[in-house]
């Protein structure tokens, strides 16, 4: 059985079902049972207990469960942005308190098995909201003052990078350009503790030498290679993604199961903005 490197879509609950359900088919759902998307290798452990009123999952669950949680990060992170325009002081508040209550949340919903919990996920928007608006004012702000490329060019670029490169990753998801193996998904599982681990000993390594030390992220030739393996890393990592998804899809997984995947496809989408961003950053520095 196929796993994912998003430990949200790892540790949903799963069930083996006998419908089709097919990732970006309008007529996917409980209808069809005699869709981090995939192959017919599922074979879960433990069965959901859907009862007599709750109804399979469809795509059409899983689109608007991810665009309310997007909706809900976006409107927090522009606020977040202004607020901190107006007082750059709250700048670092904002980066570290968002950042960390996301990580709990995410570990809550993942160890705890609450992925399926709107609350868990809305909060998560909200928390990573406040976390990127602040964290694109101290990426974007010094190259404006300096007469650089303004913020929201900046910004807006990393936006519509971060979605060209999932929407690319569903069409070669979906044409099975790539296809989602075994072996794939070890060699991004593999990669991604390496990237944890290489960030990791970066940052021990810029706390002791006291900053003079942060090659990783100093906007030089490594920095700048470490961050295009992150983007590469991030994009294949979506179709892990997409397969996990639309395992659960032709399981029949509940429809609340939905907010489980939004979580998991916005984890993968923040992270691919911030690299994305700061990549842009260190081209457009003076």
């Amino acid at each position: 059985m196929r796993t994912t490197s998003n430990p949200v879509f790892r540790n949903l609950p799963k069930q083996e079902g006998n419908g089709y359900a097919s990732f970006g088919s309008a007529t996917a759902g409980a209808a069809q049972a005699t869709q981090q998307f995939g192959q017919p290798q599922y074979a879960p452990a433990e069965p959901y207990q859907t009862g007599p009123v709750s109804r399979a999952m469809t795509i059409d669950d899983v689109v608007t469960k991810t665009g309310i949680t997007l909706g809900v990060l976006t409107l927090t992170a522009i606020i977040s942005y202004f607020l901190v325009n107006n007082n750059p002081d709250l700048a670092s508040p904002f980066v570290i308190g968002g950042g960390l209550v996301g990580l709990v949340l995410v570990l809550v919903a993942t160890f705890g098995r609450k992925m399926d919990n709107p609350a868990i996920v809305l909060a998560y928007a909200v928390a990573e909201g406040f976390f990127l608006g602040a964290l694109s004012f101290m990426f974007t702000a010094p190259i404006e003052a300096a007469g650089g490329i303004s913020a929201s060019t900046l910004i807006g670029q990393a936006v519509l990078g971060t979605f060209g490169v999932f929407f690319g990753m569903l069409v070669v998801y979906k044409t099975g350009a790539i296809r989602v193996t075994p072996r794939l998904t070890r060699m991004i599982i593999g990669a991604l503790i390496g990237v944890v681990v290489l960030s990791l000993g970066n940052l021990l390594a810029t706390v002791i030498s006291g900053g003079s030390f942060n090659i990783l992220r100093d906007g030089g030739p490594m920095a700048i290679i470490f961050s295009l393996f992150c983007i590469g890393l991030a994009a294949f990592s979506f179709l892990l993604d997409f397969d996990a998804a639309d395992q659960l899809i032709r399981a029949q997984a509940p429809e609340k199961a939905a907010w489980g995947v939004a979580l998991g496809l916005t984890v993968t989408l923040v992270w691919l903005y911030v690299e994305i961003l700061r990549l842009l950053s260190y081209f457009n520095r003076n």
